[in-house]
This record gives structure tokens, sequence and C-alpha cells, in this order.
């Protein structure tokens, strides 16, 4: 029975949301692969050792990356308040970097094509990101919302009216990674994995440091091959069997082994990343940042050609590397936060009907799921 005195006592304060170093690290590790990734690209074309650690990254940086995410995604039925998130947090930053890619393309490669059905380089995510929160409520309303997913995203590789508008293929393509991130929330396996001793925990590095290892050794045999399969375009989820130039019935199976080994690889990869926080916890606040502003410095880089011939060598590529791990530490830096948060995370409460209610100074949460402060 309530008395008196409960009924009038204030509400108790929501407790603060604790923040999971392993997260954070984890983030900021992908997003910086992701840098990695495209500061190399250019040397792929007359390096094989460039070739070799690219796709030893892309075989699972991206799939990692949208785990990640899926992980924090919420499968209600979204609140007024999350519809005006998915609006401010993922559509208006896409119009905007849209907007100014297509400007730069304008003023510096002379292309006067408006299209913001067509992301463009690294904006296809902010859509995905969209279309999965947007499709994931529907979605987990079904018997086997897994084997949906992924039959959705081995058949679509047969139709070639799937493409890139709107990052569709590619949503599509990575939405069995975001609905896996979405399935360890429910599952006690992250917190055991908190909790595990150091024995078991160092022994389960070993075998994904083993698995790392052979991928790497398979790599390195087969790159002439895999040069000439074209294998890196596997791995982007954004054409069509036909369009990779693999009409045969079995390409669907080739997609759905490499989506598992790309899962194989993540919890290899996840299970390397710190559990305590590190120099770069930190960072993996910044994720979006990251992600949005590193292609406009390595973007003059690329253009200008200087990533061919000499300077495709294992120098160069070893300098590429260095230069990306600081340019992705440079970009989570307060300053560069403070001074692009106007388009990175902007305040557009103008924009809605109904005013967000959240007290001023309390920490956002940004697409990936990290608590900015």
């Amino acid at each position: 029975m309530t008395t008196t005195a409960d009924a009038s006592a204030p509400a108790a304060a929501p407790k603060p949301k604790v923040r999971i170093p392993l997260w954070d690290n984890a983030r900021w590790a992908s997003v910086t692969l992701v840098v990695i990734g495209h500061a190399i690209q250019r040397q792929t074309a007359d390096s094989d050792h460039a070739l070799m650690l690219y796709l030893f990254i892309y075989a699972f940086h991206m799939p990692a990356f949208a785990i990640i995410s899926g992980y924090f995604a919420k499968a209600e039925p979204p609140s007024g308040r999350q519809m005006r998130r998915l609006i401010g947090d993922l559509l208006v930053p896409y119009v905007v970097m849209q907007a100014i890619w297509t400007l730069v393309q304008w003023l510096v490669e002379g292309k006067e094509s408006i299209n913001p059905t067509q992301p463009l380089w690294t904006l296809w995510f902010l859509l995905a990101l969209a279309i999965f929160r947007v499709v994931l409520p529907y979605l987990v309303q079904l018997r086997w919302p897994m084997l949906w997913a992924t039959a959705f995203a081995v058949f679509v590789g047969y139709f070639d009216n799937v493409d890139s508008t709107f990052s569709l293929s590619r949503a599509i393509g990575i939405a069995p990674f975001f609905l896996l991130g979405w399935y360890l929330r429910k599952w006690p396996l992250v917190d055991w994995w908190r909790r595990a001793s150091s024995t078991v925990v160092w022994g389960i590095r070993a075998l994904a440091a083993g698995v790392f290892a052979a991928w790497f050794a398979v790599v390195v045999v087969n790159i002439a091959p895999f040069r000439d399969f074209d294998l890196r375009f596997w791995f982007f989820y954004d054409d069509s069997f036909s369009g990779l130039g693999e009409e045969e019935w079995w390409s669907g199976l080739l997609r759905f082994g490499l989506m598992l080994f790309a899962v194989l690889l993540s919890a290899c990869f996840f299970a390397w990343m710190p559990r305590r926080e590190t120099w770069f916890t930190g960072f993996g606040q910044a994720t979006m940042y990251i992600y949005l502003l590193h292609s406009f410095i390595l973007y003059p880089i690329r253009e200008t050609g200087i990533l061919k011939d000499e300077h495709a060598s294992a120098t160069w590529l070893v300098s590429m590397v260095l230069a990306s791990i600081a340019i992705s530490m440079l970009l989570a830096s307060p300053f560069i936060r403070r001074v692009f948060r106007p388009i990175i995370e902007p305040r557009i409460d103008w924009l809605f009907r109904e005013r967000d209610t959240r007290p001023p100074g309390r920490p956002r949460t940004d697409p990936t799921g990290s608590r900015r402060r």
C-alpha cells in the first residue's frame, strides 16, 4: 500500500549509463581500420603488399563496425524523440556532408552532377544505419529474423536493379551484422567475456591470433589469384554478382561463406580488444567525427596520384598506416570535435514541432552507440 509520503516523494533520478571500455576500444580500432583501408587503397594497384593488407582488413572491418552499431540499436517501436534523433544524427549530417562533397568534386574535378540518392564515399554508412534502425522493429517481429536478414543479404546479389541508390544494396548486405550486434546485447556473452579469467581470455586470444595468422597466410599465398578475381570488391556488398563479373549460381554461396568468415574474424578482432580503459579508449567517443572527416584529409592524397609506382613501396605503405593512425587520433581530439560539432552533431530542434526535453549538458549517444561527453 502506498503511503502519502511515498506518493509525494520525488521520483528517483535514473541511474547514469555505465560506459563499457571494451566497446569504446573496439569503436576506435574499427574506425581506424577504415581510415587505413581508405588510405592505402590507391597503393593496391601497384603493390601486392598493400593489397594483402587491404584484403586482410576489408574481410571484417565494416562487419565489425556494423556489429558494434547493432549492439546499441533498439528494436522497440520508436518514440518521437528517437525519430527526431534519427533525423538529426543520420539524415541531416548526410544531407550536409553530401552537399559539401558535391561542391568539392565540382571545384576539384569539375563534376557537375548533383545526385543526393548516390552517397559519396563514406556517406553510405549513414544511410545504411538509418535503414537498419527503421527496419529493425519490423524485422524482429518475424520468426527467425537472422535467417531472413541473411537470405536477403545473399539473394539480393542476384538482382541487378538493387544498387547503391540510397545505399540499399549495402544496407541489405550488412544487415545480418547489424542484427548480430543486436542479438549480442540479448545474450550474456559480452558480460561473460568481461568477467572471464585472464587464463581463459589469453587462451581465446591465442586462438584468435592463430585465425588471423592463417587468414593473412592465405592472402599472401593467393594474392595473385585474389587480384585477378577482384576479391576486394566482394567485401563492399554494393554490387550484384553480375556486376562483380560472376553470374554463376554459386555466387550466393560465396557471399554467404564470406559473411560467415567475416563473423569469425570480427570475433577474433573483439577478442583482442582490451577490456579495460587504455590510452585510446576516449577516442571511441568520436567515432563519427573520424569516420566522416578523415576522407577530407585523404582526398587530396588520393586524387594527386602520388601513391603509385615507387610510392606504393612497403616503406610508403607503413608510412600511410602510421599516418592513418595519427589522423584517427587527431580527428578524435576535443578541438576537432568542438569545431565540427555543428556539422556532425547538429542541433536542429527548430526543425521539429516538439523540442527535445533532454536536460542541457547531458551526454548524447552517437549513431554507433558511443556516449559523448
